[in-house]
Formats: C-alpha cells, structure tokens, sequence
C-alpha cells in the first residue's frame, strides 16, 4: 500500500490507474470502515483510502483533541483489507492557508445532528469537497450510519455536477446491535453493556410502523422517555422520509429512524430505515 502526504504526490500516484474508489475516514478504523474498503473493491480498479481529522467538523467544546488518532494501526488494517493507497495529509498539506472559502449546505444541515453541532455539515462539506478534489475518484463510499451526512454529499455531489458515484454502505454492528464507531471506545464497560439500547429503541419505532401505528410524533416522545428513563440525555428521536430528512406527512414514503443521545460523555448516534 502506498502512503502519500502530499496532494502533488497523490494526484501523481493516481495516474493512469484506472477507476478510482475513495473512502474517507478520519482514522481509528473499526470493521465498519474495514467494510466500506472491501466494498470500495467492487466499484473501481483502485481503491483510495484517506485518514484525516478535520478541525473545520468538530465544534469549539467537542473532542477535536482527544479524537482518538491510531495511524500505524489504522495502516495495518487497510493494507490488510486490501487498499492500495493512502491519502494521509497534514493540516498544512491540506489547509496550507486559512480556509476562507467553504461549501455551504442548505437548511438540511440545521435539522437533527446539524441543530445540535451548528457549523459541522459546513466543515464537513468542505473537507469533502477539498478530499474530492485531491483524489479525484470516480466514486467513493460513506457508511449509512452517519445518515444525513450521506445525505448532504450525496446532493452537494449531484448539484455540483461532480462526476461522482456516492454509495452508501451498511452499518456494521457489533453482535449485541451497537452500531460500531470509534466514539465507543470511550464508553465505559457499565456503559457499553447498556449502549445497545439505542439501536433497541429505533428497532421497536421501526416494528410499530410496520405493525400500523401513525402517530410519529408519540413514537419519537415515547423512545426520547425511554431513553432518557435509563440515563441518557437525548438529543433527538426523529422519524423522516428518507428521500429528504422532512418531516413525512404519513407512513407510506420509505422512512428512517435516527437518534442522537449522550451516555455518560459520550455521544451515539444511529438509524434505522423503514
């Protein structure tokens, strides 16, 4: 697996090697970034992996410092699974100058995580958008657990016209439901033995839909009680139509389930679609 910083080096490597796949990550992997590589495999002749942790995505009061940082873990792993380049650029390899220019998305970045980490979409559109640039792939992939972050790339790619294909890949859980993410390893064990329950809670929303119930706004207060009865402090249950995130006028659209809550400091989010 080649390792570049440098986008000149990047873009140089890239060369003539066919259809390229990108997956971006901001590092720390788990079997759930691990997928999404061995997806990538399937969609192009090269696969690109990047790990960079964006400052512009991460709030004044969030965990940018502590933000768990394992490259030569990180590097095993995607040479294991098969990448055969990584994009790893320095803060000054990809903000060489303070970043004045940035992509901004419409109002669907103030709804659900967007209303509770205001500026985040706009950083993380940024980075996409500069990751996209750097790489130039034909296609790349982002997991469906961070649902309105798909959602955002997906049409900040078909507005702006770029010759991308956006994939989504599923959600890898661990055996007991948790949706993986490098935030659980900052679950303790009481806490980790109780994080399942987020992904109970939508699983329920989910099977009473199915079963007939129409009225949503009493499923999102009933799984918001739940949650916060066993110790969370819930951000959001929200239940959308998945073609927009809007709020679904019935049940007969193709719906999703998400959910944002804090265990102890740490902040889980997960979906569910309907």
């Amino acid at each position: 697996m080649q390792i570049h910083s440098a986008i000149a080096d990047l873009r140089a490597a890239l060369h003539q090697r066919g259809r390229v796949v990108f997956v971006p990550t901001m590092g720390n992997l788990h079997a759930g970034h691990i997928s999404l590589m061995q997806q990538a495999r399937a969609h192009g002749d090269t696969v690109v992996a990047s790990i960079f942790v964006n400052r512009l995505q991460f709030g004044p009061n969030e965990d940018f410092d502590k933000y768990p940082r394992t490259f030569q873990a990180d590097c095993d792993k995607l040479a294991a699974a098969g990448v055969d380049v990584l994009f790893a650029p320095t803060e000054a390899d990809l903000y060489p100058e303070p970043q004045e220019y940035f992509i901004e998305p419409p109002a669907i970045q103030n709804v659900l995580d967007g209303e509770f980490r205001p500026g985040h979409f706009r950083g993380v559109a940024t980075v996409v958008g500069k990751l996209f640039n750097c790489v130039q792939p034909q296609a790349a992939l982002f997991g469906k657990k961070d649902y309105q972050q798909l959602m955002i790339i997906r049409n900040m790619a078909r507005q702006l016209a770029l010759p991308i294909a956006i994939v989504g890949g599923e959600t890898v859980r661990a055996d007991d439901g948790l949706a993986l993410s490098s935030r659980n390893g900052y679950l303790s064990a009481t806490e980790r033995a109780e994080a399942p329950r987020l992904y109970r809670e939508l699983n329920r929303l989910r099977d009473a839909i199915r079963g007939g119930a129409t009225d949503l706004a009493r499923l999102e207060r009933e799984a918001t009680e739940s949650l916060d009865r066993a110790g969370w402090k819930t951000d959001y249950v929200a239940i959308r139509r998945q073609a927009d995130l809007a709020v679904p006028d019935g049940v007969n659209a193709p719906l999703v389930a998400l959910a944002a809550s804090r265990l102890g400091a740490t902040r889980l989010i997960d979906n569910i679609e309907i």
